[in-house]
């Protein structure tokens, strides 16, 4: 007769283990971020890190530390202060300030106007537009004798990431300045339409046009 003791080890024995999944992470609780970056020299500096609610609160304000950050984050926080095109602020940046929450919600709401028009992931059609509107190469100045010589340069896989989210601010902005167009409606076009690669984005515009002179200056 077996003792109590081996039948207790043979059933544990035949016992499996289950395996525990635990439950994937999804931005605002909806959408997977689980994203690949086409592009080789920007994937070092895209984060999509799965969190819920992408917010640091200044954990990454040191130099270059910027690329640590959720990369929707850093598109809502360029959303605050979209900057100016050119020397001139020709259009105040008043509209898209305001709290951290508020923005982020305005970027939440635009990746939902985003999957209802295409019925895809809207983290994925914002990687294709930041991939489509990153610069490749710009001009630089400097002085040379008594003139000012301009010579084209490559530019910076951060900067290009920098640029593009910057330039998605900007072309927001002057679709949703004097509109009846809001603010999430304006983003949502912007982001589309850079994902397709459609001149009717602001940011694909700029690229155009800063790789044009670039190249006229070589």
């Amino acid at each position: 007769m077996p003792k109590p003791k081996e039948e207790a080890v043979k059933i544990k024995k035949t016992v499996k283990k289950e395996e525990v999944k635990l439950p994937e992470i999804k931005l605002f609780g909806k959408w997977s971020c689980d994203v690949v970056v086409n592009d080789l020299g920007l994937k070092n500096y895209i984060n999509l890190s799965p969190k819920l609610l992408p917010r640091s609160a200044g954990a990454y304000r040191k130099r270059f530390h910027k690329s640590k950050m959720h990369i929707v984050e850093r598109l809502a926080l360029h959303m605050l202060v979209p900057g100016h095109v050119g020397r001139k602020h020709r259009l105040t940046s008043g509209p898209l300030s305001g709290g951290f929450s508020k923005t982020i919600g305005a970027v939440e709401k635009a990746f939902e106007i985003m999957e209802k028009k295409e019925n895809k992931n809207p983290v994925e059609l914002f990687i294709r537009a930041l991939e489509n509107a990153a610069l490749r190469e710009e001009i630089i100045s400097y002085q040379m004798g008594s003139i000012v010589a301009r010579d084209a340069v490559v530019t910076a896989p951060q900067r290009r990431v920098d640029r593009a989210l910057r330039s998605f601010a900007q072309g927001t902005y002057r679709k949703s300045f004097s509109s009846k167009k809001s603010v999430e409606q304006a983003l949502a076009e912007e982001l589309l339409a850079a994902s397709k690669g459609s001149n009717e984005s602001f940011a694909i515009k700029e690229k155009e046009r800063v790789e044009s002179e670039a190249s006229g200056s070589r």
